[in-house]
């Protein structure tokens, strides 16, 4: 896989996996389905997956070269993406609720 590509593929898990707790009513995606979700469960999936899409790149990368070194300045940037990108997903959940719903 060339580097565009790579680059390419990790935006796009990155897009899906900060929308997935939000579109999803199953415990941490996989486990029971619940009937309200709680914004803790969806935080801590939130976390989980942005940590799983971190680690995709990483090895996108080590597959690619050698893996660069990062300071904290690109994890506070990369934070602020991914959470960007979940975006869609929280105003689906929270912002656009018929108000006829519990």
């Amino acid at each position: 896989m060339n580097q565009s590509a790579a680059i390419w593929l990790v935006l796009l898990v990155a897009l899906i996996s900060a929308n997935a707790p939000y579109f999803s009513s199953r415990l941490l995606l996989v486990g029971p389905k619940l009937i309200r979700k709680n914004a803790g469960w969806r935080l801590l999936e939130l976390a989980l997956l942005g940590l799983a899409t971190l680690l995709l790149g990483f090895a996108l990368e080590a597959s690619q070269g050698q893996r660069q070194p990062q300071g904290w300045e690109f994890y506070a940037a990369a934070t602020c993406v991914y959470l960007v990108f979940g975006f869609p997903g929280f105003v689906w959940c929270y912002l656009r609720r018929q108000r006829h719903e519990d």
